[in-house]
């Protein structure tokens, strides 16, 4: 597997380091290393790297996992499950990407925003069994 490197823009805390509290921030966060507690970045874009130990709920506009996570995943966007990602807790999320090989134990629930943009693409592209 090759390395994952974050965005230019993004903050990094490394695979040495640990983190114990509350992290809250609105900007992208690339989180390679340990924290136990909580991060809360809204808007922003939160990837968890494949060294990463999560033991915390996250908050974010969308979320993407290499490592290992247990608690709450909360995104406002998306949900993306990368193929070394192992996540134990709760999913909400408009939508969600698990890769193939991605394990996860725990309830999806994708939010309302998801049930009407269906709706909208129903009332938009008729199904052809409708119209039949």
């Amino acid at each position: 597997m090759s390395a994952m490197k974050p965005s230019e823009n993004s903050t990094v805390i490394g695979k040495s380091v640990t983190v114990r509290g509350e992290l809250t921030g609105q900007e992208d966060l690339y989180m390679d290393g340990a924290i136990e507690g909580t991060i809360s970045l809204s808007g922003a874009r939160l990837t968890i790297g494949p060294n990463a130990r999560v033991q915390a709920d996250l908050e974010a506009g969308d979320v993407v996992i290499y490592g290992r996570v247990d608690g709450k995943v909360r995104a406002t966007g998306r949900i993306e499950l990368r193929d070394s990602a192992a996540v134990r807790g709760d999913l909400f999320a408009e939508r969600l990407s698990i890769e193939e090989n991605a394990t996860l134990k725990g309830r999806v629930e994708l939010t309302e925003a998801t049930v009407k943009s269906a709706a909208a693409t129903a009332e938009l592209f008729p199904s052809s069994a409708a119209s039949a």
